[in-house]
């Protein structure tokens, strides 16, 4: 019995969800999401199991802590929604408009949920925040453009030597 709690403790992540109405929910949600699921499914801090319909969702942030809940207006404390200089990790600088006319920037994986997934997963403009990842369903989103693809790597092209002699040339007895 004890394996099976700590399993569902690890398989939950503490979230803040923030709906289009300004209301809010705390509590424990998976880490991924089933994409054939109309509801999201929070674990809140007393142990009821709360349904929030994924239209009415306006992001689910992964936070640290649950000490900011005390402030009622801001309690992700996402204080900062864009980039002031251009970011340093690697993936896609996206630039969304949700539904309500709130813009959000954020750093999303260079992979195939960005055309494939139901849903968004950002790492926010400041990471020393309270809010690690931000995830961000499809419905909630008006418009999305991709400010710049950072840290790509260029390929290396790979060196022809055909021309170059060799050094140590193998003997006869040596093939």
């Amino acid at each position: 019995m004890r394996a099976t709690i700590q399993a569902m403790g690890s398989a939950r992540k503490p979230v803040i969800v923030r709906k289009f109405s300004r209301e809010w929910y705390v509590g424990y949600a998976a880490s991924v999401f089933a994409p054939e699921s109309p509801v999201l499914e929070i674990l809140d801090l007393s142990g009821k199991v709360l349904t929030v319909a994924w239209e009415t969702v306006k992001w689910v942030c992964y936070v640290r802590d649950f000490s900011s809940t005390s402030d009622m207006a801001n309690p992700e404390r996402l204080l900062q929604k864009k980039f002031t200089v251009r970011p340093r990790a690697a993936g896609l600088w996206l630039r969304m408009t949700l539904n309500d006319g709130d813009e959000l920037e954020g750093i999303a994986p260079n992979d195939r949920s960005l055309v494939a997934g139901v849903g968004l997963l950002l790492t926010p403009p400041d990471t020393r925040s309270n809010t690690q990842r931000i995830y961000v369903p499809r419905q909630a989103i008006q418009s999305l453009e991709v400010v710049s693809l950072v840290g790509a790597t260029g390929r290396k092209r790979k060196v022809e030597a055909a021309g170059q002699p060799e050094l140590f040339p193998a003997g006869p007895d040596e093939e």
